[in-house]
């Protein structure tokens, strides 16, 4: 297979339907208007635009009930409750 404009031929048609979700102008606009030129959001890796969308994961900050659940899970104490 040859390359197309950074796409391997053949394969477009399945990219083409696991991204028909995506609203790439919207996501272009936000970039732009995020101070980004059209060439570097392109360039973007998914982590990348993740990250400049705000979409990563957070993390709930640990709490006693799950600290008591991990300890119960990883008891350093043979046979504890």
């Amino acid at each position: 297979m040859h390359q197309t404009g950074g796409a391997t031929a053949g394969t477009g048609l399945h990219h083409a339907r696991i991204m028909s979700g995506f609203d790439w102008s919207a996501l272009l606009r936000v970039g732009v208007a995020g101070g980004l030129k059209p060439a570097e959001f392109w360039a973007l890796t998914p982590a990348e635009l993740v990250l400049v969308l705000g979409l990563e994961a957070v993390e709930k900050p640990l709490n006693r009930a799950r600290l008591a659940e991990l300890e119960r899970m990883y008891s350093d104490m043979k046979g504890a409750p």
